[in-house]
């Protein structure tokens, strides 16, 4: 059963630290288990005692304002910031569950070329700038044991027409690209390995309200096709509704307040979860 079909036996994300083997009842195991996580900079907090389950199919928004902590929570799910405390699981492909703290580098290599993808807010932050779109997807594709070169330009076309880049611009540069065209050519690189989970960053960040909503809309429909799992950090909450299944609402590194998309925004409890969605109906 997929997270969508079990969503409303399951109604929010575990604050306390419970046993490490959680499975959703009429669901698989979960993907992502955290457990009382906590990292600090110095004597500052960027997020404290943080416990949540990711589940496969599964969208989870993580949203707040600028210096909440949601995008040190992120780069703690991804491996590439070590929890000060706290311990972070994932299960793979084969059912094997993995410490993110303590992968091997072959490890975490692997991981990250197959069944991880992460897709950045500034997209020449996950591209290579001076190959060609073709290229850039190919990449991933002989990272992931693809040797002929007949097969990988076919996906390269397949996946630039996926996300609606004209297959005449396969041999340009990312250069050549406009901002938009360059987020989903990112996503196209994460996306051709077929990963399991994608870890995102402000993916509609700094483009113009017209170019977001035809990213949306395209993420919205891959995300259901390819039965993605996402960790997905926001501060729209309209993209957050748009995508995500679960929310989790982060205020100076702690959660304040989860629960199903629709319960937090169109009901929330916590005086800062209300003052969000109330400063978006007043704007």
């Amino acid at each position: 059963m997929t997270f969508a079909q079990a969503t409303e036996r399951r109604s929010s994300v575990t604050i306390a630290p419970a046993p490490m083997d959680i499975t959703a009842p009429d669901a698989e195991p979960a993907l992502l288990s955290v457990r009382d996580v906590s990292h600090y900079y110095g004597d500052r907090a960027g997020c404290r005692h943080i416990s949540l389950e990711l589940w496969p199919g599964e969208v989870l928004g993580i949203v707040g304002e600028s210096g909440s902590g949601k995008s040190t929570l992120l780069n703690l799910l991804a491996g590439r910031f070590p929890p000060s405390s706290g311990s972070i699981h994932y299960r793979d492909g084969e059912g094997v569950l993995h410490d993110i703290n303590g992968l091997s580098e072959a490890v975490r290599r692997r991981l990250l070329r197959t069944e991880w993808g992460f897709v950045h807010q500034n997209p020449r932050d996950g591209l290579r700038m001076r190959a060609s779109a073709g290229g850039n997807i190919g990449e991933r594709l002989m990272a992931c044991g693809g040797r002929h070169y007949g097969n990988i330009r076919r996906s390269a076309l397949d996946w630039l027409s996926r996300v609606e880049i004209t297959t005449d611009r396969i041999d340009d540069r990312p250069t050549a690209y406009s901002g938009g065209m360059q987020q989903r050519l990112q996503i196209a690189r994460n996306l051709v390995s077929s990963p399991r989970l994608v870890f995102m960053d402000e993916p509609t960040g700094g483009l113009d309200v017209s170019v977001q909503a035809k990213l949306l809309d395209m993420l919205r429909q891959l995300v259901r096709q390819l039965n993605l799992s996402v960790a997905l950090v926001t501060h729209d909450l309209a993209v957050a509704r748009l995508l995500a299944h679960r929310l989790i609402v982060m205020r100076h590194g702690e959660v304040v307040e989860t629960g199903l998309s629709d319960q937090v925004l169109d009901d929330p409890q916590h005086p800062y979860t209300q003052l969000l969605v109330s400063s978006i109906l007043q704007g």
